[in-house]
């Protein structure tokens, strides 16, 4: 393995800045101004193929970057393996990319080798770099990364005694325009351009802290990508990988799952349901179907299946499904029939800080359905009246354990595999042979053989107003005047005179059934209870200022509903004995009227555990609101559309 050492301070190598073409953003943002003083990365060549790009310096608390490449070769179509050798040790988490991103809180010499593998080409190198004590600058952006173009890119900046720095502003320092959305300032966002060639661009914060004037630069490779042919992915999605390498479907998981460049869904016998092969035990079969932009994402998904599913529901569930994509672009989670694949944001799979910074913090645009109407239904999941899912601010770096991380992935995973079981449920996978899940689709709908057709057959739901409500919450329609007046009251005697478990549930039977699975497993596994309110819907909702008008805890014990949730587990999870399940979750708890959402946190019966935990302070994560996890469950529905 030949090697190359760069010491900063030598100061002889050559130079380079790279531009870019014609840019492709939203026109309506700002274009930030170019830096007085422009910045260049040192390009470093060794004896082999790969020749690196490196920061004119290095300092200890940081952020910084390494990009290898093959000369005159943009980056597409090889694969990048990273691995430090030497110096303080570092939490890496780019190590499938170009880009090494690193965050040294020591000075010292760091040495790093990678791998570049494709096209014919096998090479490995190394590379050291010096990092130094610096100059007193507290200002910091996070993080240097890879993105293709026509991506979202989105920084952070560190926050400076829990402050967002005084004076921040940002320019180019180099690299192609760039129309900057900084409505967030510590958290500014663009659409990276179109670039003829791969791209280097940089973006330098500065702030004024403590009197002094503090500098910091963000890095980001803008990969040039062939042309999107897909009518599916009609958008640039991330670089993805086979979490293993040496899976028997390492080389069809992302030309199949995940790719601009897929015209045709591929056939079963290309890529079939999980459970229809038999070559690993359930839970080795599930990690050779992982897709990930990170490799880290693989990895707690695979802890997770080990040390959180100690009953087997997620890996019985997963083999309904073809694939399982983690990827930082996801947002938010979804099932799709075209490819058989459930799509996970990483925002539920996170447990490092820097796990979490390479997140893009692109906003679900549904947010702004619904803002016409009059009424909030909000929920949330709680256990000894605490909630139970572990929300920190973005801007606070901080990590969590697996314990803390799984009500939210449980509950997620749960809902998004019931759709996968409600298509193709384990008990039909014997007769899903031959041609594409789309075709197998068609007919079992044509047929009304879905689980969620069996559920509205038998057990409908009633109530045409809040069903067109669904359509302006979650399709974005517009409001009519009548539904734009309807009060808090009109919205709980729909709902209450109705049998769904939430209001998501009427934007359509997919989403029905797949919310009783969610809300009786949580309950049955875990313990853990789903509120569901209705409340007014003031200015800046917060949940000590929204008022309940109507609200219950563990609705899925409801005596309307609960034949509704035993069909569904008894055809997607058979090995439980659903009728007793279902009869002995916990009576529901009705909420009071006109005291507060956060009031009636602690409206369950008081434990010892409840009583000890309510010495402690209490979490109030941002409040969440129907349907806000997932995009709808419609069969046909694109995944890129982000209508929900």
């Amino acid at each position: 393995m030949s090697s190359f050492k760069y010491l900063l301070l030598a100061g002889t190598l050559s130079l380079v800045a790279c531009g870019g073409s014609s840019e492709k953003g939203d026109e309506s943002l700002p274009s930030i101004p170019r830096c007085e003083q422009l910045s260049t990365l040192t390009n470093i060549t060794t004896e082999s193929d790969i020749e690196f790009l490196v920061e004119s310096s290095y300092q200890i608390a940081q952020s910084g970057a390494i990009i290898a490449r093959i000369a005159n070769q943009d980056s597409a179509g090889f694969h990048f393996n990273w691995q430090q050798t030497s110096g303080p040790e570092l939490i890496l988490k780019s190590v499938s990319s170009p880009v090494l991103a690193i965050d040294p809180l020591e000075t010292g010499s760091y040495t790093f080798s990678v791998t570049v593998n494709g096209k014919g080409l096998a090479a490995e190198q190394n590379i050291e770099v010096t990092v130094t004590g610096g100059l007193d600058n507290r200002l910091n952006v996070r993080s240097d990364h890879q993105v293709v173009q026509g991506g979202d890119v989105s920084y952070r900046v560190d926050r400076v005694d829990e402050q967002i720095p005084p004076e921040l502003n940002w320019c180019i320092a180099s690299g192609p325009d760039i129309n900057l959305d900084i409505s967030n300032i510590e958290s500014p966002r663009f659409i990276a351009p179109d670039v003829g060639s791969d791209t280097i661009s940089i973006l330098r914060a500065t702030a004024n802290i403590a009197g002094s004037n503090s500098s910091s630069e963000v890095i980001a490779l803008i990969t040039h990508e062939q042309e999107i042919e897909s009518q599916y992915f009609d958008k640039p999605v991330a670089r993805t990988h086979a979490y293993r390498t040496d899976s028997p479907y390492a080389h069809q998981l992302q030309p199949c799952i995940y790719s601009n460049q897929l015209t045709t869904p591929c056939s079963i016998a290309q890529l079939p349901l999980i459970g229809q092969t038999d070559h690993h035990s359930e839970k080795e079969k599930i990690i050779d179907r992982l897709l990930v932009s990170h490799q880290w994402m693989g990895e707690n998904f695979e802890t997770f299946l080990n040390e959180m599913d100690p009953m087997s529901d997620f890996s019985l569930l997963l083999q309904s499904v073809t694939a399982i994509v983690i990827s930082y672009d996801i947002r938010p989670s979804f099932y799709w029939v075209v490819t058989g694949a459930i799509y996970l944001d990483p925002n539920d799979l996170w447990l490092l800080a820097e796990e979490r910074d390479v997140i893009n913090e692109a906003p679900d645009h549904r947010a702004m359905f619904g803002n016409e109407l009059n009424f909030i239904m909000p929920w949330r999941y709680v256990k000894d009246n605490q909630y139970v899912s572990y929300s920190t601010p973005r801007e606070v770096r901080t990590a969590r354990s697996l314990a803390e991380m799984s009500p939210e992935l449980s509950s997620l995973l749960f809902h998004e595999l019931a759709h996968a079981n409600d298509f193709f449920p384990r008990s039909v996978h014997d007769s899903i042979q031959g041609g594409t899940l789309l075709d197998h689709y068609n007919r079992r709908t044509m047929a009304g053989e879905l689980v969620s057709d069996k559920v509205s057959l038998q057990f409908p739901l009633y109530s045409d107003e809040l069903k067109s409500l669904a359509d302006v919450s979650f399709r974005g329609k517009a409001a009519t005047a009548m539904q734009k007046a309807y009060s808090p009251a009109d919205i709980s005697h729909f709902f209450t005179g109705d049998s769904a478990t939430d209001y998501y549930a009427y934007s359509t039977i997919r989403e029905d059934t797949a919310m009783l699975l969610e809300e009786a497993m949580m309950s049955h596994r875990y313990g853990i209870l789903r509120d569901v309110g209705i409340t007014d819907k003031p200015d800046n909702p917060t949940a000590a200022n929204i008022i309940v008008n109507w609200g219950q805890r563990g609705r899925i014990a409801e005596d309307s509903i609960q034949d509704r949730a035993v069909l569904v587990l008894n055809e997607m999870l058979p090995e439980l004995d659903a009728k007793t399940l279902i009869s002995e979750l916990p009576e529901p708890i009705p909420m009071v009227q006109g005291s507060s959402w956060l009031e009636n946190l602690t409206i369950s019966p008081s434990s010892a555990a409840s009583v000890k935990r309510g010495r402690l302070e209490t979490k109030v994560p941002e409040l969440r609101f129907s349907g806000d996890r997932h995009k709808r469950g419609q069969g046909l529905q694109a995944p890129m559309d982000m209508t929900p």
